[in-house]
């Protein structure tokens, strides 16, 4: 992922609201979203070059995703897939800040990354370049390839639009976030980042919606998790130059965790660090 939108209890309805882009180049084979048939109770797209996922979330609730923290000339070829940090969470029963300290302990594997992992009972960031696992407070927050809330323009625009958002509901909800995501403008240079890659590079991915003949948002993602236990989750796929390819669309009730206990222990292919 490269843009991270999330409302935790910040809606009448909805006790989480995620809105996201996943940039790469156009080139990586990617599943779209589905539930996995190694894993039915997860939903998610799937990375197929290393088996992992961006972001996705479980019939009892569980969520995560994932984000690269950009920093030029350090990435290391041989690090493990930081996509398996969300397929792993989503595969095993950890609570999200257990899970973030285990991972947080081994972090020095992976190239840079943020990592946000929920549950009914919290949500929790943490990210190998602040060494910091924080759980999260009811509000409004933003990601990007820098640290949570790193204030980038698209980051900023982002949050404000999300904002005058909070009081829509249903298509109107999910229309506007597919708008946010979709935006194309571009920051003048004076305001971009500087995180090694060239200038080039940063006015490109400084859009919250990116297109190229090379590299872009290949889908946008929006998730309500209603009170009431509800989820609808879409996702809209793109190929190169931002050319609209196809929509999913999930809706189901979550769950209870007690009720999945039964499917862990009648299938012994679901379990964590399969996927």
């Amino acid at each position: 992922m490269c843009l991270v939108l999330l409302a935790l209890n910040a809606h009448p309805r909805y006790r989480l609201i995620v809105a996201a882009n996943r940039d790469e180049f156009y080139d990586r084979v990617t599943a779209p979203a589905s539930f996995w048939r190694d894993q039915p109770h997860v939903l998610a797209g799937r990375d197929l070059e290393k088996g992992g996922t961006w972001l996705g979330m479980t019939r009892t609730g569980r969520f995560a995703l994932v984000t690269n923290y950009r920093e030029g000339g350090t990435r290391d070829a041989h690090a493990k897939s930081r996509g398996h940090l969300v397929s792993e969470f989503l595969a095993g029963r950890e609570t999200p800040a257990a899970y973030a300290a285990r991972v947080a302990s081994g972090g020095a594997a992976y190239n840079g990354y943020n990592l946000i992992v929920g549950d009914a009972s919290a949500v929790v960031y943490h990210s190998n370049r602040s060494h910091d696992i924080r759980t999260l407070t009811d509000g409004v927050y933003g990601l990007s390839n820098h640290l949570l809330d790193t204030p980038w323009p698209k980051i900023r625009r982002s949050k404000s639009a999300l904002f005058g958002l909070l009081e829509q509901d249903g298509p109107a909800l999910v229309e506007g976030l597919f708008r946010i995501l979709a935006d194309p403008s571009r920051p003048g240079d004076g305001e971009l980042p500087d995180t090694g890659i060239g200038v080039e590079w940063e006015r490109l991915l400084s859009a919250a919606f990116i297109a190229s003949d090379t590299y872009g948002t290949r889908s946008s993602t929006v998730v309500l998790i209603g009170r009431d236990g509800k989820v609808r989750f879409v996702e809209r796929s793109f190929g190169r130059n931002g050319t609209p390819e196809s929509e999913i669309a999930h809706e189901f009730f979550l769950t209870p965790a007690m009720a999945m206990s039964s499917v862990y222990a009648e299938d012994p292919g679901i379990h964590a660090g399969e996927g």
